[in-house]
């Protein structure tokens, strides 16, 4: 499934309908460079999920978890992660049976990664446009997202 937004409020839109179209346990790839929108993505989902914390990239904690709201959210930053091979825990956050994962830079963490991943691909074609490609091998995921 690929289709383009135009501004911050198509992008706000689409999270919000992640929040509440995913299924608990949903881990979501979001795939990017650097400004694609990928940290706007997780905060939309964020105040879907109805969480008043301030969302921020994880850079330099890898990791942060928002429990207060309709359900958890795990929002993971595995840029750091490019060259470690030390096992620091992660898998027992990624796909969270309560809440929705949500990982930047996820090619950091392949091995880690569920096979019913959603992959979000966000790519800049203007100052406030994105193009977004969405796939995952659990077809029913693009379903309930449609």
């Amino acid at each position: 499934m690929e289709f383009d937004v135009f501004n911050h409020e198509q992008m706000h839109e689409f999270g919000l309908k992640l929040a509440n179209k995913l299924p608990n346990g949903t881990v979501v790839a979001l795939l990017g460079d650097l400004g694609a929108g990928k940290t706007t993505l997780v905060r939309s989902v964020a105040k879907g999920l109805e969480i008043d914390e301030v969302v921020q990239s994880p850079t330099f904690n890898i990791m942060k978890l928002y429990l207060k709201g309709k359900r958890p959210l795990i929002h993971i930053d595995a840029y750091r992660l490019a060259d470690l091979d030390t096992d620091i825990g992660l898998d027992e956050y990624i796909g969270y049976e309560t809440g929705l994962t949500m990982i930047e830079w996820p090619q950091y963490i392949e091995k880690l990664l569920p096979k019913n991943t959603l992959f979000i691909e966000i790519s800049i074609t203007g100052e406030t446009s994105r193009h977004l490609k969405v796939y995952s091998q659990d077809l029913k995921l693009l379903e309930v997202i449609k």
